[in-house]
């Protein structure tokens, strides 16, 4: 794991329309524009296992809505949960699975020549999936959380938290019916990168 310098920078109560979360921004100064964060649900309590849900950034998704991906829907949908739970929504700033906004659209554009997500990735120089979870096990252990209720279909989210000491009591499948313009995107992500889709293909 790379050595991190993250502090907790500030924290306030956000309404939503959800319910109500503490936000918490991490970052190695308070000058960081780009900090990771812990929304926190009411009712959060460390000493039970934790539902939790660690959401790499996708800001076509999570902002625009974008039918590329089940991104946003997949945040809404953790939202909700933890909010109901008193779960943890971990959100870290590693656009693209690692390789950044400019070059997840010159992916996207690979894409729509033909290449998987994948292929893509890898023919603009970078790892299929680049993305380290380092962040989020500081973050769990500065909350003090122990073992979690784990929202996610992808098993190296499971195995990072494991290898880290933070027992998974359970892995809750996040299940988004796919839409025309990301299925074969998903399709990609169950078939060659494991996770775990179920029947919602």
């Amino acid at each position: 794991m790379r050595e991190l310098h993250l502090k907790r920078q500030a924290e306030a109560r956000i309404p939503t329309n959800l319910g109500e979360f503490n936000m918490i921004t991490y970052a190695d100064t308070s000058e960081d524009r780009m900090p990771d964060i812990a929304m926190v649900a009411d009712g959060f309590d460390a000493q039970q296992p934790v539902t939790l849900r660690i959401h790499s950034e996708c800001m076509t998704g999570d902002v625009f809505g974008s039918k590329r991906c089940d991104c946003g829907e997949q945040l809404q949908t953790a939202l909700q949960i933890t909010a109901a739970q008193g779960g943890v929504v971990i959100y870290l700033r590693q656009e693209g699975r690692g390789i950044g906004l400019i070059h997840k659209l010159k992916a996207y554009n690979l894409q729509d020549t033909g290449l998987n997500t994948i292929d893509a990735n890898t023919h603009l120089g970078f790892d299929a999936d680049a993305r380290q979870y380092d962040a989020a096990i500081f973050i769990l252990r500065d909350l003090g959380i122990q073992s979690v209720r784990l929202l996610t279909n992808n098993p190296d989210k499971v195995l990072a938290l494991q290898r880290a000491g933070i027992e998974v009591v359970e892995r809750m499948p996040i299940l988004i019916a796919p839409q025309a313009e990301s299925r074969n995107y998903l399709k990609t992500k169950a078939d060659l990168m494991g996770h775990l889709m179920g029947e919602v293909l």
